[in-house]
């Protein structure tokens, strides 16, 4: 959380510095007009540099993953940076649009215009000029249509197959908006760090914008497969399924990573942490999935064996990887996947770390708690089951009082985020290092 926090902010405060060294929020003369024009600018550059950073994201570029943390980090990123750009949007189109309606109120009077006989403009700033009426005609479109497609987003409740045709349409819109911004931007930026900046952020989210419309996103990161078999645990309502990689692009993954599954092109992806360690002579995948929604509710009657599908990963960074001598593991309900799949690879391989397992659950299945004791004893590996109706809950002190030497841990934890934050928060006031903190976020919207 950390870095991407550390990024978002610092973005932020790049774009406001290098904006300040062009402008200035108290302008000479101050008057209502004059302060409309240098907010206008600000409002207007904010909010496209985040719109551009989040396009960029969406494609899910892989050599930005490590720097952010994973995958799951990028997205959070990408969903704060979409927020801002509303925000940001709402105030620019409102100092836009509530002048003009203030005005003809009667709240407002328009300053005379200059008369005519000014400095000549060049042929590029005289060709921009020309172009803003329809430049702001294009904004202000784009802006509502923008609106509406982040909205839907964010709205939770929104079906996810429909949330992905839609949100792949915020491209054209982010597309119509770079023409906006071009075009209106005052031109004495362009010649300044802030231009230039702005110029990078455009011509990069629009190459994002254009992959994104023509479906190419993650083209260099699939692999085909077939479904072998499936096994549902009606009790938790999770399935387990098996793939057989088909062909030879798939690399390889490391436990904890994550792929994105399409079973049904109707339906579109899904990302799925794996449950299962690479073997190169296998070639075999396995995802434990929880019935959360219509598309997951469906899967058991939808899943069959001899199904092709189409995987693309892995992403993630959630790979236990650290130096710590031990290593605390807290996987909440279906948060267990990425743990079972690192088990499965310790049972091959065997780390000198010493390793407690809690896993606090809602639901019981004994056949499922069965295999992951396997799993545990294989790896060397301390479980912990709690049933909240029979242990009560998980919290921070009983993770203390069973790892006397807690302070000497690394904590991995994947489940409910706000459970995650918890712990971390009550961690850190015990004098936790936050950099020992891992949490997997895995929401991608």
């Amino acid at each position: 959380m950390n870095k991407i926090r550390i990024a978002f902010v610092g973005f932020i405060a790049i774009l406001t510095v290098l904006w300040l060294l062009a402008d200035t929020f108290f302008p000479e003369p101050l008057t209502y007009f004059s302060f409309r024009i240098v907010l206008l600018q600000y409002t207007g550059l904010v909010a496209i540099g985040a719109m551009s950073l989040a396009t960029l994201l969406a494609i899910r570029p892989r050599r930005i993953e490590p720097y952010l943390g994973g995958l799951d980090k990028m997205y959070r990123l990408h969903k704060w940076l979409g927020i801002t750009a509303l925000v940001f949007g709402i105030v620019h189109w409102w100092w836009a649009k509530g002048t003009g309606w203030m005005v003809g109120w009667g709240w407002l009077t328009r300053p005379d215009r200059r008369p005519g006989g000014g400095q000549a403009l060049g042929p590029i700033e005289g060709w921009l000029r020309s172009q803003r009426g329809l430049a702001e005609f294009a904004g202000e479109w784009a802006f509502y249509a923008a609106v509406v497609l982040i909205g839907l987003a964010l709205w939770k409740r929104f079906p996810y197959h429909l949330f992905a045709k839609t949100h792949r349409w915020i491209a054209v819109a982010y597309l119509m908006l770079v023409y906006h911004a071009v075009i209106l931007i005052r031109f004495r930026y362009w010649a300044q760090p802030i231009g230039w900046v702005i110029g990078a952020l455009l011509l990069v989210g629009t190459l994002a914008a254009l992959i994104a419309l023509s479906r190419r996103i993650g083209a260099g990161r699939t692999a085909s497969g077939v479904i072998e078999g499936t096994f549902h645990y009606p009790e938790l309502r999770v399935l387990e399924t098996t793939i057989r990689i088909t062909d030879d692009k798939w690399k390889g993954h490391h436990a904890g990573q994550f792929a994105f599954v399409t079973s049904c092109r109707k339906e579109g992806a899904h990302p799925y942490t794996i449950a299962s360690a690479w073997d190169p002579e296998e070639h075999r995948i396995v995802f434990v999935t929880k019935e959360l929604g219509d598309h997951t509710g469906r899967l058991p009657d939808t899943l069959r064996a001899g199904m092709p599908v189409t995987l693309e990963g892995p992403y993630g960074c959630f790979d236990f990887r650290d130096e710590r001598p031990r290593q605390i593991w807290i996987g909440a309900g279906i948060g267990i996947t990425p743990f079972i799949a690192r088990m499965k690879q310790l049972a091959r391989s065997p780390a000198a770390q010493e390793i407690v397992l809690f896993h606090p659950t809602t639901d019981f299945d004994q056949a499922a708690i069965d295999k992951l004791t396997a799993n545990a004893e294989a790896a060397n590996v301390r479980l912990n089951v709690l049933v909240d109706a029979k242990d009560g809950l998980l919290n921070g002190d009983r993770i203390r009082a069973a790892v006397p030497h807690w302070k000497e841990a690394s904590i991995w934890f994947c489940g409910p985020s706000q459970f995650g934050q918890a712990l971390r928060k009550d961690f850190a006031a015990h004098g936790f290092a936050a950099a020992d903190f891992h949490q997997e976020l895995f929401a991608m919207r």
